[in-house]
């Protein structure tokens, strides 16, 4: 029995108090998130609790499917579309099309749709444009559209290993009615038992990275059908888990279940519904299709469970737009290959050839599309201020001195961590650096063996062009609530999902680190209290390619 998992049987309940049963946000439920956070944390003298072993048997399915709802197809569009890269970032840049069945499609496709096969010695699994730990894919994807040219209105489910949808829920007349034109809702829920399998009680925070990086994948295929993507954090866990039917425990009978994330409104027009519309307009649907059973038993982590729990999110006012930085426009990428081409090269790399050094100008680019700007995907989906920041440990990049180095995504994060860090840092401007990039040299030294250990000692951290750590700003978020923890884990993922394309626009590879030792970067930087915390970490660097391993294209099972 992996160490700290209890083994549940099919009347276990304990998700569905995760499915976001509103109730009173008290500083208990904080100090609970807080309480995760620290006993999920890597140190150098033990690991966060996780399995003893992988259960190779009861490996998770990475494919949900819902019994019995009916089923529509799409067709593979996506070669359809011939934006470059570089016009995704360019407002205006990429004609809006229509919103149709076609152009959902090919959303799906290039988002959370398949990106390849691999093969080796027998083994075969299936890569998805959008990244996942250990490519487990605890993410889910739902639809909810009124009627449009070549689909019925309804909640549907994302199938991507059939690039199908699964009809759940035919709401009736009034459906339609509640979407207020140009656009359609698309959510996202997590199977966290997908993570815990291999990964235990730190799980959580990797289910979390994910649903960043679907959700920048999705804000990327929207920007590049020319149409807007807009997180509404206003909602409510309670309000999504009834839209998608994830409240329905006779569906997920003997199934593992599913965790409400959040709603994007997506489309040409760049309006922001009202939950309550919805949700009377579904109130008298009629559901189909039964949850598949992913695992022959599964492992219930007390852990994840409270984290779910505590963190689970009300219905909120809605955020003011947020203003964004008049920054220059980025530089073009020199990539030749299309946007869609590249959505589907996207890569994480095993290794690192540990020689290659980067241009100054790659490292630049890919740093300036990580800030905020307006009509600029993915961080434009964002609805807050900048709220995680960068410490880079820069290997080989051309002109720059190998060192300790930091980014931060806004002024007064630089000024937060300015105070919180212990004095003696440089803080130096960098020669050739664009102003509005807020890059800093705190120390010029080697920072490899630094990297390398921080990063549970995995070369890849030290072998790349250079790695970096995300510093939240931790206790400014749970000042909000308690679920904005996930939102801080969001925000990383995101920005991995910016780091990873940008790192193949300019001939690299990137790959997100979620095993590190958390306060050991904390102890680096001299950090004073808890204020920022280290979410996530990710590497950029000249991948080595095993030839052993044959990649097929991602759906020639459809038509055979």
């Amino acid at each position: 029995m992996p160490a700290g998992g209890v083994e549940c049987d099919e009347a276990h309940i304990g998700y569905v108090r995760a499915t976001g049963r509103d109730g009173d946000v008290t500083d208990a439920t904080g100090d609970r998130i807080r309480d995760y956070h620290q006993r999920t944390k890597h140190a150098l003298t033990g690991y966060a609790r996780g399995p003893q072993g992988l259960d190779w048997p009861n490996q998770p399915d990475p494919f949900r499917t819902f019994r019995g709802a009916p089923r529509h197809a799409f067709g593979l569009r996506a070669n359809r579309l011939e934006a470059s890269f570089t016009d995704l970032r360019r407002p205006g840049a990429v004609p809006a099309s229509p919103l149709d069945e076609a152009s959902l499609g090919i959303l799906f496709e290039v988002s959370l749709g398949l990106a390849a096969w691999k093969s080796y010695e027998g083994a075969r699994w299936a890569l998805r444009c959008n990244p996942s730990s250990g490519n487990l894919h605890p993410t889910e994807g739902y639809l909810l559209c009124p009627d449009l040219p070549g689909l019925s209105g309804g909640v549907y489910h994302y199938a991507p290993g059939e690039h199908a949808l699964e009809l759940r829920a035919e709401p009736g007349a009034a459906w339609s009615g509640a979407f207020p034109g140009g656009g359609v809702l698309l959510a996202l829920s997590s199977v966290h038992w997908r993570e815990a399998w291999k990964y235990g009680e730190r799980a959580y925070r990797y289910c979390q990275h994910d649903v960043g990086h679907a959700l920048a994948a999705l804000r990327y295929a929207a920007a590049a059908l020319g149409w807007r993507a807009r997180l509404l954090d206003d909602w409510g866990d309670a309000d999504i888990a009834a839209l998608l039917g994830l409240d329905r425990e006779g569906d997920f009978e003997g199934a593992e279940r599913e965790h409400p994330d959040l709603v994007l409104w997506v489309g040409p027009s760049g309006q922001s519904p009202d939950p309550e519309a919805f949700l009377a307009a579904a109130a008298s649907a009629r559901w189909e299709g039964k949850a598949s059973r992913l695992s022959p038993r599964r492992l219930w982590w007390e852990a994840i469970e409270e984290a779910g729990d505590a963190a689970r999110k009300p219905r909120t006012s809605r955020r003011r737009e947020v203003p964004k930085n008049i920054l220059p426009p980025q530089r073009p990428a020199p990539t030749p290959l299309s946007a869609v081409d590249l959505f589907r090269q996207r890569r994480s790399a095993q290794a690192y050839d540990g020689a290659t050094p980067m241009s100054r100008e790659a490292f630049f680019a890919i740093l300036d599309a990580c800030l905020p700007r307006g009509g600029a995907p993915p961080v434009d989906a964002l609805p807050w201020l900048p709220r995680v920041h960068f410490v880079l440990f820069v290997h080989r990049v051309e002109g720059l001195e190998p060192g300790l180095y930091l980014l931060a995504r806004s002024e007064e994060g630089e000024e937060a961590l300015r105070e919180r860090m212990e004095a003696g840092w440089a803080w130096s401007p960098v020669e050739g650096c664009p102003p509005h990039l807020r890059l800093r040299l705190l120390l010029a030294e080697d920072f490899s063996q630094a990297s390398r250990i921080a990063s549970c000692h995995q070369d890849i951290a030290a072998d790349s062009a250079f790695s970096l750590g995300m510093l939240a700003e931790f206790e400014g978020a749970l000042s909000e609530g308690p679920w904005a923890y996930r939102q801080l884990f969001w925000e990383a993922g995101a920005l991995g999902q910016a780091l990873y394309m940008e790192s193949e626009a300019w001939g690299f590879r990137g790959t997100g680190i979620g095993c590190y030792f958390d306060d050991e970067v904390h102890r680096l930087l001299g950090f004073r209290d808890e204020t920022f915390q280290s979410v996530y970490h990710f590497t950029v660097g000249t991948p080595l390619e095993d030839p052993r391993v044959t990649t097929l294209p991602p759906y020639a099972h459809l038509s055979r």
